[in-house]
């Protein structure tokens, strides 16, 4: 398969030992989409007509959200270097090989930059979507242990079936929280069918449990693995219009993430930080104006 000729199509592609769920769609240059904390493929659909008269766009569902499968138990916690290898092997996996423009949303934004700097080769653009940013990371201690707190909360809680009574309530919550139209925009069946396994909060605690080190991690390969030179960045930053500290503040952030990484700085208003539900042509447009 190539970019210039890619059909649209859903799989699962076993990447590292682990089934993992993946769609292509489109055609042209290589783009690939990857979610924040908790997210799934279909947080992008509004975004992806934008893009697939012009792109082959690729999102996948990494191991516990979606439909793809959970890690094996014995699977260390997430790291940055760990997610940009799964990124590259989803691509390996279909085929895809040349130089593509990655773009990632929140915490992904860490996947995303650490594959840049990792697999430059491999990397057309850059861009990051209301990225997570730690201005000053420090790793927290006993990463294993809290690996295995993480995995047993998420245990005990889908013991008493709690992601399946309460899961695609609070994944309602948080997306009304996060967006100026205050809606879950994601079709309702798909949220219900992904968000009440298990599998899903096991992903979450995991993530969650290891932000902080994975921050850190990056922080240090940007000392040891510098970006390829000239290559295109684009921050976009969510605006909600309010002009409190809180929005000021996370403003700066972005800005000052694009300063760092040389690339440009760019926001749009008025979205929350899903902002791939309030402003979808913002989202294609920076993807797409990077290559």
């Amino acid at each position: 398969m190539t970019g210039s000729g890619a059909h649209d199509s859903a799989m699962f592609l076993r990447i590292d030992g682990t089934p993992l769920h993946v769609r292509t769609e489109g055609g042209g240059p290589v783009c690939l989409l990857t979610g924040g904390l908790g997210s799934s493929w279909f947080d992008w659909d509004l975004v992806v007509p934008f893009l697939t008269p012009y792109r082959t766009v690729v999102r996948f569902d990494r191991p516990g959200y979606g439909l793809s499968a959970s890690e094996p138990a014995t699977r260390p916690a997430p790291t940055a270097a760990g997610e940009a290898a799964r990124i590259r092997g989803v691509l390996d996996a279909l085929g895809l090989r040349e130089p593509c423009t990655v773009a990632g949303h929140s915490l992904a934004g860490f996947h995303v930059e650490a594959f840049a700097r990792l697999h430059p080769g491999r990397t057309a653009g850059l861009v990051l979507l209301d990225g997570s940013v730690e201005s000053d990371p420090r790793p927290l201690p006993a990463p294993g242990l809290r690996d295995l707190a993480a995995r047993a909360v998420a245990g005990a809680a889908t013991a008493v079936a709690a992601p399946y009574l309460l899961g695609p309530t609070v994944r309602g919550l948080v997306a009304r929280a996060t967006t100026v139209r205050h809606e879950d925009l994601a079709p309702v069946p798909l949220v219900r069918h992904c968000y009440r396994t298990g599998r899903a909060l096991r992903a979450l605690l995991r993530e969650n449990a290891c932000y902080l080190d994975m921050a850190a991690e990056l922080d240090e390969l940007r000392g040891a693995a510098p970006l390829p030179p000239g290559l295109p960045v684009t921050v976009l930053a969510a605006d909600d219009g309010c002009r409190g500290s809180r929005t000021l503040d996370r403003l700066a952030e972005q800005r000052g993430l694009a300063a760092l990484l040389g690339g440009d700085f760019r926001s749009t208003a008025p979205a929350g930080h899903l902002l791939m539900f309030d402003r979808p042509d913002a989202v294609a447009s920076a993807i797409l104006d990077t290559r």
